[in-house]
C-alpha cells in the first residue's frame, strides 16, 4: 500500500464537462463523478431538473497534483460557481494506477 491524496469537489452540474476537460491536463489519471443533492451557502441543490444539481467528483493522485487542482478550480470557478473542496489521505493497494 501507498499513501495518495484524495480530491473531492462538490460543484454545479453545468461545469462538469469544463472541470473534467481539465482535470486529465492537470495531471489526474481518472476521477469517479456521482450525483449530489444538498444545501450549503448558494441554497439548496435538489436535482429537480438539471441546472439545479450538483456532482461530486473524486481524484485520487499525489499531492502535486492534487495542489495543481485545487489551485486552478480556485482561481477559475470559486467566484462565480457553488464548489467547495476538500482534500484526505488515502492507502491504495495499486499505486501505479494513481
Amino acid at each position: 500500500m501507498e499513501r495518495r491524496r484524495k480530491l473531492t469537489i462538490i460543484t454545479e452540474s453545468a461545469i462538469e464537462g469544463l472541470l473534467t476537460d481539465q482535470l486529465e491536463r492537470l495531471g489526474a489519471k481518472g476521477y469517479t463523478i456521482v450525483e449530489a443533492r444538498g444545501k450549503g451557502a448558494r441554497g439548496v441543490r435538489t436535482g429537480d431538473w438539471d441546472q439545479n444539481m450538483n456532482v461530486q467528483i473524486d481524484i485520487i493522485c499525489d499531492e502535486s497534483t492534487a495542489h495543481r487542482i485545487v489551485t486552478y478550480c480556485s482561481e477559475h470557478y470559486y467566484k462565480n460557481y457553488a464548489m467547495i473542496l476538500y482534500l484526505s489521505d488515502v492507502d491504495v493497494i495499486r499505486p501505479e494506477k494513481f
